[in-house]
């Protein structure tokens, strides 16, 4: 299992409290207690996000042009 680190960009497939699935590109800004304080890249949006509900996640591969 990967693990994730603060302020690492990673993307995560996510399920709401109302059973919504959402694919999202957040930073990582703290983890404790089972919750992920983060930022939204794709809205800009401070979120919390609890780790119970991310179904799936990875690292994003940044993307270096010579």
């Amino acid at each position: 299992m990967m693990q994730m680190d603060i302020g690492q960009t990673v993307e995560i497939i996510y399920m709401d409290k109302a059973g919504k699935i959402t694919q999202r590109k957040i930073e990582v800004h703290g983890i404790r207690d089972g919750r992920i304080r983060a930022t939204c890249l794709s809205t800009g949006a401070p979120r919390v996000f609890l780790v119970a509900n991310i179904l799936a996640w990875q690292p994003v591969q940044e993307r270096r042009y010579a």
